[in-house]
């Protein structure tokens, strides 16, 4: 829900607390000043109407997944500059293997998995695109830049995702999206430029 989505949308703001707190990164006056322009517009692309309700659970879970992608942020930033990216990749699939097969065992009473076609499909995206291709070009971001301007591109995704939904799905854009576009995105320039 737009909720969850706006939850997550801390995440920079977080992380440029933890850099500067765990990582001793110099977060200055214009990255806070386009980290919270880029919030702004993430806020007006997602949209004030986040649903009727969320339950606690939710909303619970929500908050842990943001936590715990801005803290293994910092965290990977800290010591993946020691590390090739292969052998990080590798680290972080045994880790989210190690964590799935746990809540499989320790939560479903007889877990199975239906192989079809669009079971194959949905693994080779997750594994090829999103594992290899989306966490290299992250962690390879993370090891080069600091970890508070790499993070604030994430207030790219709510432009490219309305982008992408306007072009396929056929979806309106508003005049409040165009502003929170084009807010989204002098907020990264301002917060990553050098």
């Amino acid at each position: 829900t737009g909720i969850v989505a706006l939850i997550v949308t801390l995440q920079p703001i977080l992380t440029n607390i933890f850099a500067g707190y765990m990582l001793n990164e110099n977060v200055s006056f214009n990255q806070w000043v386009g980290v919270l322009m880029g919030f702004l517009g993430a806020v007006l692309v997602i949209g004030f109407d986040v649903g009727k309700s969320l339950p606690l659970e939710g909303i619970f879970s929500t908050i842990i997944a943001l936590l715990a992608i801005t803290i293994s942020t910092v965290w990977q930033k800290k010591v993946s500059n020691d590390i090739p990216l292969a052998v990080n990749n590798m680290y972080q699939a045994v880790g989210a293997v190690l964590f799935h097969l746990i809540i499989i065992f320790f939560i479903f009473e007889k877990p199975f998995i239906d192989i079809n076609i669009q079971f194959l499909l949905a693994m080779g995206h997750q594994v090829f695109l999103v594992s290899l291709g989306a966490f290299s070009i992250l962690m390879f971001l993370i090891k080069e830049n600091s970890a508070s301007k790499t993070i604030s591109l994430f207030f790219l995704i709510p432009i490219v995702t309305a982008s992408m939904a306007w072009i396929f799905l056929n979806e309106d854009l508003t005049m409040i999206d165009l502003i929170g576009f084009i807010l989204a995105s002098i907020g990264v320039f301002i917060a990553t430029k050098k």
